[in-house]
């Protein structure tokens, strides 16, 4: 990024209005988190002075904007890490993730994430927030996810995400035999006694998820999963509320009953399986340069086709 600060000269017709208003008016490329972060960190002066996002603009004020990294971005280096890109353009990429690779930079993960690969893929990507990364998947999660390549890609995805308008579809494998479909609307926050999980809150943020069978087997059932918020862990533990935890989860999953006389294969296969079995399989929102309605699919991976397949040959065995 430039580090030549942005100088405008303020006029009335902004008198009156907060200064993160005026910011996201006079710079609609930026999101409006990174513009108050700006402000926050005294990237943003008016007549030499900070400011506080909430200050009146009185409309004659010299406006100093000095466009830089965000401070946690700024130790994120480029990494030579293998990336299942399913589709690129100029404005996004669409990205397939594997288990194991956690999708940004955080304590204790300051490399060997999907941020470093992506610099790695794309240097001009160090002039966007986080890479371009504008969504998330859990680390053992796999499937889809989008990354955009400019800022003006970046402010229109995280808009359509925040207004619901980006469909994600997922499939995941549970214990327990539904009886069909529904919908969780439960808040979800942090746990109030391990900080390392999340759970089901009177106080916490809002959270809607819809599920449907696929299909029962004995002990297990397969299900789709569409998301209407993008809470952390969101569908694990709306699933675990329900009484249905995810196979596989390290965290929710705890013990289950497995189905009685099932083959060696089965049970072997079900105690190996340490990663939450969950795909982010459909993508789906509309393009930042032409507008129109993209939808992306990612396979079911094969660890996962696996357990669905010793599943359903026990339940043909077994029924």
């Amino acid at each position: 990024m430039s580090d030549t600060p942005i100088i405008k000269q303020l006029t009335e017709e902004y008198a009156g209005k907060r200064l993160d208003v005026v910011l996201a008016q006079l710079f609609p490329e930026y999101s409006r988190s990174r513009l108050k972060i700006w402000i926050e960190q005294g990237q943003v002066l008016l007549d030499g002075k900070t400011s506080k996002p909430k200050t009146k603009i009185s409309g004659d004020e010299m406006l100093q904007l000095s466009v830089q990294s965000i401070e946690s971005e700024q130790d994120c280096i480029a990494e030579d890490i293998p990336l299942d890109i399913i589709y690129q353009d100029e404005a996004i990429i669409v990205v397939n993730k594997p288990a194991g690779l956690v999708v940004h930079t955080a304590a204790g993960h300051y490399s060997g994430t999907m941020q470093n690969a992506l610099l790695y893929f794309d240097e001009a990507l160090a002039a966007v927030p986080r890479a371009g990364i504008v969504h998330r998947l859990d680390k053992d999660t796999t499937g889809l996810m989008v990354v955009a390549r400019n800022l003006s890609s970046h402010k229109y995805l995280v808009d359509q995400i925040q207004k619901h308008e980006v469909i994600r579809q997922y499939q995941a494998v549970v214990y327990g035999v539904m009886t069909g479909g529904g919908m969780v609307d439960q808040p979800i926050g942090r746990h109030p006694r391990d900080r390392i999980r999340m759970a089901v809150r009177e106080n916490g943020r809002e959270a809607i998820t819809h599920y449907r069978l696929l299909q029962r087997f004995r002990e297990h059932s397969h299900i789709s999963v569409q998301l209407e918020t993008g809470r952390t862990h969101q569908i694990r533990v709306h699933m675990n509320h329900l009484r249905y935890p995810l196979v596989g989860d390290p965290v929710y999953a705890g013990r289950h009953r497995n189905p009685a006389g099932a083959s060696a294969e089965l049970l072997h296969f079900l105690q190996q399986f340490k990663r939450q079995a969950l795909h982010a399989w459909r993508l789906s929102f509309d393009h930042p340069d032409s507008g129109e309605a993209v939808t992306f699919e990612a396979p079911v991976p094969e660890d996962m086709q696996q357990l669905i397949g010793l599943l359903q040959a026990d339940l043909q065995a077994n029924g």
